[in-house]
């Protein structure tokens, strides 16, 4: 025997129709899946309203966020470079910018309290 029977012949005819069409209603259409209209919380209320194209908020948010990328990317960073430079490469102390607190002596007056340093003692001397 070469071959399928007539029979066996239109029973595979048959399932390769049954399949061909159980795959095509695999299919979703444009308007699949029909799901029941959410409710929302007020939080995702809030944000559905926020995003909507063109919103008023919205723009305003987009304005700020490119004034701010402005900002950091073309005053704060080369700022931050600059003073870098000028502190460790140009500045001829090291370390950068100190400023050195003035000395205090007997009998100056302190700005803050208005004191006056008193003398200083004298050490007893006594050799060991």
């Amino acid at each position: 025997m070469a071959g399928y029977t007539p029979d066996e012949k239109l029973r595979l005819q048959q399932l390769r129709a049954l399949r061909r069409r159980w795959l095509k209603d695999q299919e979703l259409s444009p308007r699949e899946p029909v799901l029941p209209p959410a409710k929302l919380g007020p939080v995702a209320s809030f944000w559905e309203r926020f995003l909507q194209p063109g919103g008023f908020w919205r723009l305003q948010t987009f304005k700020l966020y490119r004034a701010g990328i402005f900002a950091v990317t073309r005053l704060l960073i080369p700022a931050w470079i600059v003073h870098y430079y000028v502190k460790y490469h140009v500045m001829t102390k090291p370390y950068g910018i100190i400023e050195v607190k003035s000395r205090i002596f007997p009998g100056d007056r302190i700005l803050e309290t208005g004191e006056i340093i008193p003398p200083m003692e004298e050490e007893p001397t006594s050799h060991h």
